[in-house]
């Protein structure tokens, strides 16, 4: 069997595995069957996590942290130039947006606090990025899906705000 030690770095974290409340972290779980277990922790003022997790026999420690800005994101563009356009990958972290072609003079790296605009025009299946005291850049979805674009811009917006509001 396994013991979980699991603990966050906010306070009044409720933590449940397999939806069985067991209380707020740190709290211990005993006994816990080896293989995949589910676990849902939410705090106030956070994102909840809700990911599956392994244990193995013996203890452990499973430290979770809210505070933590994560963020990996990636979406497969084209970007539209006033004549022709250019392919690549748009990236994101919470150290920037980076975009990958093999058009050199398109490819840039650019914190995601420098970003002046950072949106999606559904309609037109658009998104917009201009960099502050920079260019602006026009991208679309190389399937025409403004869904995938929304998703990516939705996710970095997210923790590019929580970035300005440090």
């Amino acid at each position: 069997m396994g013991t979980l030690h699991i603990s966050s770095d906010v306070a009044d974290t409720s933590v449940f595995i397999d939806r069985v409340f067991l209380g707020t972290a740190p709290v211990t779980a005993e006994n816990l069957s080896p293989g995949t277990h589910h676990l849902n922790m939410s705090a106030t003022g956070f994102d909840g996590v809700s990911e599956d997790i392994t244990v193995e026999a013996g203890s452990h420690d499973l430290p979770i942290k809210f505070k933590e800005i994560k963020l990996d994101a990636k979406a497969a563009v084209v970007h539209k130039h006033a004549f022709g356009s250019c392919t690549g990958t748009l990236h994101a972290t919470p150290q920037g947006l980076r975009y990958d072609t093999t058009n050199a003079d398109d490819a840039f790296n650019v914190p995601l606090t420098d970003l002046e605009t950072f949106e999606v025009d559904y309609l037109n299946k658009n998104l917009r990025v201009k960099v502050r005291r920079g260019k602006t850049y026009n991208f679309t979805d190389p399937d025409g899906n403004a869904d995938r674009l929304f998703v990516f811009q939705r996710d970095v917006e997210k923790v590019r705000q929580r970035l300005i509001s440090k």
